[in-house]
């Protein structure tokens, strides 16, 4: 099973639960402050990081799906303050590491220097996580993370090309055939 076929088994049994998630499920959104704004580059930052999250194989990856965009919206419109500040304090440190590490920003990274550092940044988020403090922000990249996830998978892209996607529930039949490597299912009338 390659690592999009276990994320997408793993998203669909877990329901997607995202840091910040009551915000998604109630719709609410948080009193707005004087944010300074993502820019196209940033969305453009938070794309490569995406696809590299969730590369282009033989379906299409999260860049494809407009994963930058959505983050940018997710982010300002649900999260609050301290989790936004985290999340674009985050987007610089990404690019400040890039540069420190490969003199060039992120964007400009070939696609292995990209893993390399978002694996590096990944471990940092592991250790951070085990440690943190229940009243201290989460980290920076696993809000980034989650977010390329839950966008993905609910985008059209990830909904009919990396899952096998029913626009119809039919009748329950509890003992569907598993064949290795088939894709995940995805009903959107099923509620988590």
């Amino acid at each position: 099973m390659d690592r999009r076929a276990a994320i997408a088994r793993l998203v669909a049994m877990t329901g997607m639960a995202v840091v910040g998630g009551d915000a998604f499920l109630t719709g609410c959104r948080p009193e707005k402050r004087s944010r300074a704004p993502f820019t196209p580059a940033d969305i453009a930052t938070l794309d490569e990081i995406g696809e590299t999250i969730l590369p282009t194989t033989d379906t299409p990856g999260a860049k494809a799906a407009g994963i930058g965009a959505f983050m940018t919206v997710a982010v300002n419109d649900c999260y609050d303050d301290r989790a936004h500040d985290a999340f674009a304090d985050g987007l610089r440190k990404i690019d400040d590491v890039s540069r420190s590490r490969y003199g060039k920003a992120f964007v400009q990274c070939s696609p292995a220097e990209r893993t390399t550092l978002l694996e590096a940044i990944n471990r940092e988020e592991r250790a951070y996580t085990k440690a943190q403090q229940p009243s201290a922000a989460p980290h920076y990249f696993r809000l980034m993370r989650e977010l390329t996830l839950l966008g993905y998978f609910t985008s059209e892209i990830g909904c009919t090309k990396a899952l096998r996607y029913v626009e119809t529930p039919g009748s329950y039949d509890g003992n569907v055939a598993y064949h290795q490597g088939d894709r995940a299912w995805v009903n959107p009338m099923h509620r988590f």
